[in-house]
């Protein structure tokens, strides 16, 4: 252990481990998909951060584990961003720097019961924080919370229901705090007290039995969506299209496709994102052969144009149904852009990315609001675009304004052979299991994806290589869960507790320096003078 500490004594080789244990919750997240180690993933970088010397060297360590997260569940961008990628983890990983120091605070040395107990609140709700902020869209979204990775765990999916993605955040990283407050317990206990419990290891056993009768309590009392009925949607998913005309050639193999589907009383087909690179306005021969496909089939169609629009100025992608007679009217235009995918946050500043990598070149328009688009047989479906299903509340409002079935449409052509599109199909079962409707996760290129109204998975999801038009039964339901009637509130109860322990440091600060006697005047000494002696 001394020849560990000894080692870790040089700053650069802290400082790489740092960001190696950062990175290691990337294990949990699909592909890998090991949901169990989120459990225990935390634990290295929060004994480290302990460990530092010096509170500034805990946020240092908080920092470098926080670029090696973002860098881990972003490293599938490093082809078409390079270098910016790193940049980018570098900025966010700050966030963290906060956070490392708290755990210092909290955990270092030999802590207290009350020391114990407040890490088992306080490091979770710090964790929501940095979440919460790196959550807007202008930092790069939602994308690689740590809860997300609970995506096919059935009891996680409940609570889910109950606070959303961010509640099973919290609960992960309270689950890592007491497992490392049991580490501390061990490393810190007296040779004396071998036997016996120590403080931090029965607020450590404590944190966890509550962790678990919160999952339970959820199991067993959360209300639980009631399936009324099915529908039949189909998922089009042309595949992979490249080299001259390739929107011409992928508008020709989804009309292939989707003709098949005739005969199979579907009451809705689905078509990925970015899946008609022609305004329809403008294209009235296209408008005309999708509407024929929705006669042939006997139900609607959505398609999702990205394309200039003739009406107004600009590059939209939007959602638009299509019906019998053409285009519907209904038209969701996406809302929030992928940052340097779709446009360059302060281009005037940041627009040197378009050098180094496939930043966009012109930045997409946004839309001005969500949509719930009524497709007939009394089905409401509210659309969301590729990056949006990241965003919770999104799905959430359209579940409160009434959309009985969430479709996503995306495309994830640039990074087929990554892990970037099972993961971005496993977020339709937190969706669907924090609005309790069922998820449509449709795509051009990537892994499309059903899931029921409790997160369940409906079927067999389409891979990366697959071209195919595929019915799915997908169960709907009706009730409201608690997380759409109450919303995000695990992020305001982490930032009251955030505020309170702030507020209890600083009154603790204030009384100790009170408390400091000032320091006593030194005695002024009096010269004496010594009688003059005879004779001077």
């Amino acid at each position: 252990m001394k020849t560990f500490g000894r080692w870790l004594a040089s700053p650069w080789r802290r400082s790489l481990l740092a960001a190696l244990a950062g990175a290691l919750p990337m294990l949990a997240f699909p592909a890998p998909s090991l949901w169990w180690f989120a459990y225990v993933a935390l634990v290295p970088w929060l004994l480290l951060a302990r460990s530092a010397p010096t509170g500034r060297r805990a946020a240092y360590d908080g920092w470098l584990g926080g670029l090696g997260f973002m860098l881990a569940v972003h490293h599938w961008l490093l082809p078409s961003l390079h270098v910016f990628t790193v940049v980018l983890a570098a900025l966010l990983g700050a966030l963290w720097a906060p956070w490392g120091w708290t755990v210092r605070r909290l955990l270092g040395g030999a802590p207290s019961p009350r020391r114990c107990a407040a890490a088992l609140l306080v490091l979770p709700s710090g964790w929501l924080a940095v979440e919460l902020v790196r959550s807007w869209q202008g930092l790069g979204g939602p994308w690689g919370m740590l809860g997300a990775s609970q995506w096919q765990v059935a009891p996680a999916l409940r609570l889910a229901s109950v606070g959303g993605v961010w509640l099973l955040s919290f609960l992960v990283v309270a689950v890592n705090v007491a497992l490392a407050l049991l580490a501390t317990a061990r490393a810190t206990r007296r040779p004396a007290a071998a036997g016996l419990p120590s403080a931090a290891g029965l607020v450590a056993a404590a944190g966890l039995v509550a962790t678990a009768a919160a999952a339970s309590a959820a199991w067993v009392w959360a209300p639980r969506p009631t399936v009324d009925g099915h529908v039949r949607i189909a998922v089009v998913q042309p595949g992979v299209i490249s080299g001259a005309q390739s929107g011409l050639r992928r508008f020709d193999r989804e009309e292939r496709l989707t003709r098949g589907l005739a005969g199979q009383h579907v009451d809705l087909a689905v078509w990925g994102e970015s899946s008609v690179g022609y305004d329809l306005a403008a294209r009235p021969d296209l408008a005309r052969r999708i509407a024929a496909l929705s006669r042939a089939v006997g139900a609607d169609v959505l398609v999702n144009v990205d394309a200039r629009r003739s009406d107004r100025p600009g590059i939209y992608k939007s959602s638009v149904l299509v019906g019998p007679g053409g285009p519907t009217g209904d038209r969701y235009d996406k809302m929030r852009l992928v940052p340097f995918g779709e446009y360059v946050p302060a281009r005037s500043l940041l627009g040197w990315a378009t050098s180094v990598g496939k930043a966009a070149g012109e930045d997409r328009k946004r839309g001005a609001g969500q949509v719930v688009m009524d497709v007939g047989r009394g089905l409401r479906v509210g659309p969301l675009v590729c990056f949006e299903t990241a965003f919770p509340d999104m799905s959430r409002h359209l579940a409160r304004d009434g959309a009985g079935v969430l479709l996503a449409q995306s495309s994830t052509a640039t990074f087929q052979r990554s892990w970037a599109p099972e993961q971005h199909a496993s977020l339709g079962a937190l969706r669907a299991a924090e609005t309790g409707r069922p998820m449509v996760h449709a795509t051009l290129t990537g892994v499309s994806a059903v899931y029921g109204p409790g997160g369940e998975r409906v079927g067999a999801w389409l891979g990366t290589d697959a071209a195919a038009a595929r019915v799915y039964d997908v169960p709907t339901a009706h009730g409201a869960t608690p997380y759409v009637r109450f919303g995000d509130w695990p992020v305001g109860a982490a930032l009251l507790a955030l505020a309170a322990w702030c507020a209890v440091e600083g009154l603790r600060t204030i009384r100790a320096r009170r408390s400091v006697p000032a320091p006593s005047a030194p005695r002024a000494r009096t010269v004496r003078e010594s009688p003059a002696r005879p004779g001077r």
